[in-house]
């Protein structure tokens, strides 16, 4: 795949049905902005709780829109083969350039079984399409390990490319010493970007961003100039995201009549919120995910507030874009009204 910075773009919906107008803009948002590629329906597009007549539809708007732009991805994985092979069929159809297969949640295939009974089936079918594989084990459970990454890359020279998304910068190491100089690693968390393209022995080549779909512009910025060893002015830019960055996770402590909690809004709740707070199409997510709590939207506003004061440049392309004044909007109450649960 080619270098440089792809949004993981969230699905908009209204209500339980997908906002169609609301995605066409945010793909056009996107492609404004100089986006190197846009992933239809990962799991930040909250893909485990879509129908596949809905996973299609989405992939087919968002190929359309992208296509002679950028480039266009498909989220096609699943802990089922035959659901895995049938989806990529439809994103090949629709001419994505590439597809992104998380490694089978729940019931935890070994690595060996994740090469063997998953990958290799859907590159061997489509040598066409760039074949994804995106490493997550804090989500699924499971994982595909550097060894049998680059066994795939040996047989399969369409799987060029991972999505690293495992936190684990010993891991990353390993599969550029196993995989070689010609493979390409996406960073799969937005907080590692800079360190996974910065460090010699990982050499990333760019990032599948969550945090992109707020700031496209600064963050394929950002990519550019590391990809350019500008590094001094990349830093720069990394730190003024950072907050943003911290967002793809909310962690609050939540007191009930029984103790305090632990309260983790996963991604993309707390980016849902966050968009909808600065008036880009969102709505909210699909049940069993929902809304944050007040401490944790409180946290999205902080973050957002401490943005607009200390770097408003980030979200001036959503200003322009979609018509709104920021800071008036960190400050209305109206404009963040449902977007966290009354009482824990």
């Amino acid at each position: 795949m080619k270098a440089g910075c792809y949004t993981a773009l969230i699905t908009p919906f209204k209500g339980d049905a997908i906002d169609w107008g609301g995605l066409d803009r945010l793909v056009d948002f996107q492609i404004q902005n100089g986006i190197t590629g846009v992933l239809a329906v990962g799991t930040t597009g909250e893909s485990p709780v879509l129908a596949w007549k809905e996973h299609n539809q989405v992939t087919q708007r968002i190929a359309r829109k992208a296509a002679g732009k950028c480039l266009c991805i498909a989220g096609t994985g699943s802990n089922n083969t035959a659901e895995t092979l049938e989806g990529t069929q439809h994103a090949a159809q629709c001419g994505c350039q590439a597809v992104l297969l998380v490694d089978p949640y729940y019931n935890g295939p070994s690595s060996l079984e994740i090469r063997r009974e998953y990958v290799a089936p859907v590159a061997k079918a489509f040598p066409s399409l760039d074949i994804i594989p995106y490493v997550i084990p804090g989500r699924t459970g499971t994982q595909l390990l550097p060894e049998d990454l680059a066994l795939l890359f040996k047989h399969y020279p369409n799987v060029n490319t991972v999505k690293e998304a495992t936190g684990d910068i010993q891991n990353m190491r390993r599969t550029r010493a196993c995989c070689g100089p010609d493979f390409t690693i996406l960073s799969g968390d937005d907080g590692m970007t800079l360190a996974m393209m910065t460090d010699p022995a990982v050499k990333a080549a760019g990032v599948i961003s969550v945090a992109s779909n707020v700031a496209p512009r600064a963050i394929t910025e950002m990519v550019n100039l590391l990809n350019g060893g500008r590094q001094a002015e990349a830093k720069a830019l990394a730190a003024r995201l950072e907050p943003l960055f911290n967002l793809v996770t909310v962690k609050t402590v939540e007191k009930t009549p029984y103790g305090e909690v632990v309260c983790r809004a996963r991604n993309p709740v707390a980016y849902k919120a966050l968009m909808a707070i600065l008036g880009m199409p969102a709505g909210g997510c699909k049940p069993p995910l929902g809304k944050l709590t007040r401490n944790g939207l409180a946290q999205v506003l902080e973050t957002a507030r401490s943005v607009q004061r200390s770097a408003p440049e980030l979200f001036q392309p959503v200003a322009d874009a979609f018509g709104v004044n920021i800071a008036q909007r960190l400050e209305d109450p109206r404009c963040w009204e449902g977007l966290c649960y009354a009482e824990y």
